[in-house]
């Protein structure tokens, strides 16, 4: 499988007073384009900093980060802005929609800066909420608008779906559908969608699981035979 991600000797610090945090610590992996992938890890391990320098929103102290061949680690500022725009769609854990819009003007908003967005109304249909359209972020539950901000990182048409901890505000029923949503957007869109979690029982569903540990990569496991996320046992 051809390869749409590759990190090589990534290392980033923050400086603290005196003192540098390495929250990244010299990572090399590489992620087949189309994959479903998981990166597991506890509070602090820097998984949700490996899903930030992927995005663009943080920049790496070194090494290199190959996405669809292009080396986004040396980008400057308005380059990141427009790689971000054009080919990262993300997923938070709280859902960051504009409250004085409704669902379907929340995905809407894409329109206006990718050019091949994907139509509003297909995307609220297919994440079953084609009635809620006309309805505000606040009178909808939070696994509705969980739903309507993964449709809206869907929208965008983009290569990578990045998503941190996409299910950790909502029960564990919504949970399963939300995953099972982005699952689907994989294996039926096409996307590489990269999911950080803490919940190790999501591997099972995963076409390739990375395990970071103190900043490190403690191992990575690809799977042969992923299972759908309705028949993992949670």
């Amino acid at each position: 499988m051809k390869p749409i991600i590759e990190f090589a000797n990534v290392v980033k610090e923050y400086t603290v007073g005196e003192h540098k945090l390495r929250a990244v610590d010299d990572i090399s992996f590489a992620i087949g384009e189309g994959e479903f992938v998981v990166v597991l890890g506890p509070s602090g391990a820097g998984k949700s900093t490996v899903l930030n320098l992927l995005g663009g929103m943080e920049k790496a102290t070194s090494g290199r980060i190959l996405v669809q061949g292009r080396d986004i680690a040396g980008l400057g500022d308005n380059a990141l802005t427009r790689y971000r725009a054009e080919n990262v769609g993300f997923v938070f854990q709280f859902y960051n929609l504009i409250p004085t819009l409704t669902a379907l003007e929340n995905i809407a908003l894409t329109k206006d800066i990718v050019k091949t967005p994907i139509d509003a109304e297909q995307l609220l249909a297919r994440v079953g909420l084609a009635d809620h359209g006309r309805q505000f972020p606040s009178q909808l539950s939070g696994g509705e608008q969980q739903r309507v901000s993964i449709a809206r990182a869907v929208a965008k048409n983009p290569a990578l779906l990045l998503c941190d901890e996409p299910t950790g505000a909502l029960d564990s029923e919504t949970g399963i559908m939300v995953l099972t949503l982005l699952q689907d957007m994989c294996r039926e869109g096409g996307k590489t969608v990269i999911v950080v979690t803490h919940n190790s029982a999501l591997a099972e569903a995963a076409d390739r699981v990375i395990r970071i540990k103190n900043g490190k990569i403690r191992d990575i496991t690809q799977n042969p035979e992923p299972k759908p996320v309705s028949e993992v046992n949670w």
